[in-house]
């Protein structure tokens, strides 16, 4: 098999009809570019150029080679200007699956400061419950995913803790007088309860979390996203879980009121997911790298 940088040489002499030409483009020397052709005509036994003094013209075997040398060369000349790009996060695509309160409390300030730096690379996020966004991952339907604890994960999965908060409970103004002392759980038991539906790190937390004040959980009211629990409770529709750092707000202008316990629920943390056995395109491993050095 010729040498690839014979056909590089080709593809320049032909392409500008000049060995002197093409010896310039190539930073070599007009001597060498001769050389190194006369070697690839003696390979293939065949003549590719005609040579004079107004320049030099492709024998038919040279223009047949030439078509398909130029596609050749074309071709890895763009691949390797894609791959620079993505080199310098210029272009590429992220896929990211995230639950709600992960993007909420974390991932979306992340994302703003990511895509300021690097507004060339694409980002597609799906909003899951955790578990979800773990099977998307391992289906090889996100790159990374950013959800938050209780989590299980295959021995594949590595996970990185970004940042932790916590749940209280939320009340509406039509209950707005059981904030005023410290409840047991149990004595709060009457009041139609709003939750996460099944299937989601938040409604194992609550179920484990009753479980160990020994009581059932039944929610009243099952929210389909996160986003919907807080206009629920605000409308006295039920109490709820809540995380504390996105209803300070709503506190703060009477919306809804926090109902304080005996004992405070778990914290829970924000975790950055990937399976290692799955290789990791370079705007990938710079956005994992910037969401775990923001912590330090």
């Amino acid at each position: 098999m010729v040498s690839f940088e014979y056909y590089r040489f080709f593809y320049f002499v032909a392409q500008y009809k000049s060995f002197t030409k093409a010896a310039e483009i190539l930073n070599n020397n007009q001597p060498n570019i001769t050389r190194c052709m006369n070697i690839l005509e003696n390979e293939l036994e065949c003549k590719l150029f005609v040579r004079s003094n107004r320049g030099v013209t492709l024998t038919p075997e040279g223009e047949k080679l030439f078509q398909h040398v130029a596609i050749a060369y074309e071709q890895l000349s763009t691949a390797e200007s894609e791959l620079k790009k993505d080199k310098s996060l210029e272009s590429g695509l992220i896929t990211i699956g995230a639950s709600e309160t992960a993007l909420r409390l974390l991932l979306l300030d992340r994302l703003e400061t990511f895509h300021a730096q690097y507004p060339g690379v694409r980002l597609k996020i799906s909003n899951f419950s955790t578990p979800q966004s773990i099977q998307a991952l391992e289906n090889g339907l996100a790159d990374i995913s950013v959800v938050t604890t209780p989590l299980k994960l295959k021995k594949s999965m590595r996970h990185y803790t970004l940042a932790s908060f916590r749940e209280i409970l939320l009340a509406g103004p039509k209950y707005a007088d059981f904030s005023s002392k410290i409840h047991h759980l149990s004595e709060l038991t009457d009041i139609p309860f709003i939750s996460l539906g099944q299937n989601t790190g938040t409604r194992e937390m609550h179920i484990n979390y009753f479980l160990q004040h020994d009581l059932p959980f039944y929610p009243d009211i099952e929210a389909a996203t996160a986003d919907q629990i807080l206009p629920m409770i605000r409308h006295n529709l039920g109490i709820g879980f809540y995380p504390e750092a996105l209803a300070e707000e709503a506190i703060k202008k009477g919306e809804v009121v926090q109902l304080h316990l005996t004992s405070r629920m778990p914290e829970r943390e924000i975790c950055l997911i990937w399976d290692k056995n799955r290789p990791k395109s370079i705007a990938v491993r710079k956005l994992m790298n910037a969401l775990q050095t923001a912590n330090m």
